[in-house]
């Protein structure tokens, strides 16, 4: 069974400039690599995060191939923390974390406010990597993708609104239905997915690529900084009722 939400039912007050400019600037970078053609592997082996190149500060030129670029110095391998969230490695990857970030970032934003919520929004993506490097210390993989700062944003949105109504393309083999789920059973579905991958994959019994503990460490990483940057707003909405949408 897959759920596939499309979009919530839950307005806000303002624009949400910060969530439409990270989806644009995410796009123009995922342009850039196609442009790049086979020229792309180098920024990623270059921008992206490589958990063995941040837990020893070095930067091992070389390792990818013959388009491999490097950064000027070790010092500067740091910064492929938030390189690595513009970075995504196929047309589907970029379109779920997009679609994602589209449907819960914009209320998380109106809640925040865009400077803190860029705040939130980068320091949930570094809480992912930092999860994601402490469970495989020694992988000479990139890390790429905004999955994990989009993580954080969907932990926030459940503590925030787990009632608000999502429309959602439930698939069951070959049955294919349109139905509106609270978000609380679409989160907390998605969520359990990862765990049952992550710890999965410590056993090589699935991988696939995906950073499972990133998106663990930045829904938990979403779920404490909420209540840290908004739990008077989490509080007033769930005494007041206003969460149940």
């Amino acid at each position: 069974m897959l759920f596939i939400p499309l979009k919530d039912i839950n307005p806000t007050r303002r624009r949400p400039v910060v969530t439409y400019t990270l989806i644009a600037m995410n796009i123009l970078v995922y342009v850039y690599e196609l442009w790049h053609g086979h020229g792309g592997q180098s920024l990623i082996s270059a921008l992206g995060a490589t958990p063995f190149e941040i837990t020893h500060n070095t930067d091992l030129v070389g390792s990818y191939g013959p388009y491999t670029h490097h950064l000027p110095g070790p010092g500067w391998i740091y910064l492929t923390l938030f390189t690595s969230m513009f970075l995504h490695g196929g047309f589907l990857h970029i379109s779920f974390n997009m679609l994602y970030l589209w449907i819960f970032g914009n209320n998380i934003e109106d809640v925040l406010g865009p400077l803190k919520f860029i705040v939130f929004y980068f320091a949930g993506g570094l809480l992912a990597h930092a999860m994601h490097i402490a469970s495989d210390p020694g992988s000479l993989t990139p890390t790429i993708g905004a999955s994990g700062a989009i993580s954080a944003v969907m932990g926030a949105y459940l503590m925030l609104y787990p009632h608000a109504r999502i429309l959602t393309l439930m698939w069951i083999l070959i049955f294919i239905q349109l139905i509106t789920l609270p978000a609380m059973v679409i989160i907390v579905y998605w969520f359990v997915l990862q765990l049952l991958s992550g710890f999965l994959s410590l056993g090589g019994q699935v991988g696939g690529g995906v950073a499972w503990f990133a998106h663990i460490g930045g829904f938990l990483g979403g779920v404490f900084m909420i209540l840290l940057m908004a739990g008077d707003r989490v509080y007033w909405l769930h005494r007041s009722g206003h969460w149940r949408r």
